[in-house]
């Protein structure tokens, strides 16, 4: 009989125990997509659970599979670094807001080449991922990099094999570069790669170039650095080559012309300007207008409000750029007239 009863009150202990797990976790928002703003949203999760006890579980899974998820409704929010139209958004109850913007950089493994030592352009990179130019001593890259010993290895190229953001602000750059890439590939967060292997993630195609004796593939700058990829310089549209640097973000989102954009919708791959870095971009949130669970809506809100007033030392540490404090108000004007509860009352 005893031993009836102390089995009873461990099975009640556990089941206790598990309400109580679940109820820790219940506040814990849920999201998915650009593996672009990854690091930074990790930097915010780990600064927000300390501060307020809520955690965020983050799928770094790309822009693609993540707008697919928040069109399932099966996170609280979805992150891509790609727009969406306001006829996507509004065909499916959406809205979007920027969150940070960051810059997308060109990475190489070749011995003898230090970091930010070569020089590309958006034209003989776009040659590249055409297969147009397959040896690294080809001469189009030997006139662009004078003194500097390049092998007659074969390139490798590296892609992105998910839908992704950056690889729609990397093909976008090339389509504005070149109107042969913009005819054969285009823009986009999922095109038919010509030639090249591919990685899932910014983690796996900077595995990949890692990895790959001769290899050039794309990556977000603060995966770059976490590495130490070698990266290389690029030449922007006023014809100045320039080295990754938030500064050179920073100069090349200040022409976003956010007001006159719907849905926020800003591109900002080869903006004018001789500081301009020619593939900058924004990661863009995206949340249903009509919040079914309110809470976690209104705790979606407060986790960005927080990152927006908090967060901007830790992006600027990993070489992000913060909203300026004008976007900001504009973001949460947008959060007051577009996010609802059931009643449609206004969450934020």
């Amino acid at each position: 009989m005893r031993l009836k009863q102390l089995i009873s009150s461990l099975m009640v202990g556990a089941a206790a125990v598990m309400a109580f797990s679940s109820a820790a976790h219940a506040a814990d928002m849920t999201g998915a997509g650009a593996t672009f703003p990854y690091p930074i949203y990790a930097k915010w999760a780990e600064s927000y659970k300390a501060a307020t006890g809520n955690g965020l579980n983050y799928q770094s899974v790309g822009s693609g599979a993540g707008i697919k998820q928040i069109k399932a409704k099966t996170v609280d929010f979805g992150a891509s670094d790609m727009p969406l139209s306001v006829a996507d958004l509004d065909a499916d109850g959406l809205m979007q807001f920027p969150a940070i913007m960051g810059g997308v950089v060109t990475v190489v493994n070749l011995d003898g080449v230090a970091p930010g030592q070569m020089k590309l352009t958006g034209p003989v990179v776009a040659d590249i991922y055409l297969g147009k130019v397959t040896k690294w001593n080809d001469p189009a890259i030997v006139a662009l990099n004078p003194g500097v010993k390049l092998p007659a290895e074969d390139i490798t190229v590296v892609h992105r094999a998910d839908g992704s953001g950056t690889s729609f602000l990397f093909t976008d750059f090339l389509s504005k570069t070149s109107a042969e890439f913009k005819t054969k590939i285009g823009a986009s967060t999922a095109v038919k790669w010509i030639v090249g292997v591919g990685g899932k993630g910014n983690e796996g195609v900077a595995a990949n170039v890692q990895r790959i004796k001769g290899s050039i593939g794309y990556v977000e700058w603060a995966y770059a650095k976490k590495n130490k990829m070698s990266h290389t310089q690029l030449k922007n549209k006023d014809g100045n080559f320039l080295q990754p640097d938030d500064e050179f973000f920073k100069a090349a989102a200040a022409s976003a012309e956010w007001t006159k954009t719907p849905g926020f919708g800003v591109v900002l791959t080869d903006q004018a300007g001789k500081n301009s870095w020619p593939i900058t971009g924004v990661s863009f949130i995206l949340m249903h207008k009509s919040q079914a669970d309110a809470a976690k809506g209104k705790e979606v809100i407060k986790f960005f409000d927080w990152a927006f007033k908090n967060g901007g030392a830790a992006a600027t540490e990993l070489d992000y750029v913060p909203l300026p404090a004008t976007v900001v108000k504009l973001v949460q004007d947008s959060w007051k007239a577009n996010l609802k509860d059931a009643s449609g009352k206004a969450i934020y």
